[in-house]
């Protein structure tokens, strides 16, 4: 039987992530992103400013326009170019972040799914969200939660082999959420 894989699923694979690579180029799109939301909205404020008040009263709804607007710039631009090369670390942990809180909300389900149920989907599924949650703790310096997720890691291995099962975090696609 095929397996058609779509784009989403392609980006929930775990990657190797070059750490001192994500971490700068993390650090560099952040500080860009603070600054340049910092300088237009500061320019839109004043721009609004000088073309919509009379000078009288608070300018606090124009001021807040000018952040708004410096937030879709902003916005805007990292959707643009989230493609580039530069950002390919980057948008991979926001991908992954992103998938691991669609899991994390059904959390508990697939808990009592694959310890009490024995579901071979929930079992890959929490398999994924270890591996990728020790990924991203790692790429993080999230030291003090992998004592505590290999716990879990270890917990979930047990069942693994006891059920002599073969599980990859390849197996894992988004759409095994919906039966949960």
């Amino acid at each position: 039987m095929t397996k058609i894989v779509s784009l989403l699923d392609l980006f929930m694979q775990l990657q190797d992530i070059n750490k001192p690579r994500y971490r700068k180029h993390l650090n560099i799109v952040i500080a860009a992103l603070i600054t340049s939301l910092l300088v237009m909205a500061l320019l839109f404020g004043q721009i609004l400013i000088a073309l919509f008040s009379d000078g009288e009263g608070s300018n606090f709804i124009l001021n807040l326009s000018g952040v708004v607007l410096a937030g879709l710039v902003c916005l805007s631009v990292v959707y643009t170019y989230r493609q580039h090369d530069f950002m390919t670390e980057v948008f991979y942990v926001w991908q992954l972040k992103q998938g691991l809180n669609k899991i994390y909300r059904k959390l508990r389900k697939i808990e009592t799914a694959a310890f009490d149920n024995k579901n071979i989907d929930a079992v890959i599924t929490l398999n994924y969200y270890h591996l990728a949650s020790s990924q991203l703790f790692t790429l993080d310096d999230n030291t003090i939660t992998l004592d505590s997720l290999q716990l879990e890691i270890n917990k979930l291995q047990s069942l693994i082999e006891d059920n002599n099962l073969t599980i990859n975090a390849e197996d894992y696609t988004p759409s095994m959420l919906a039966a949960f």
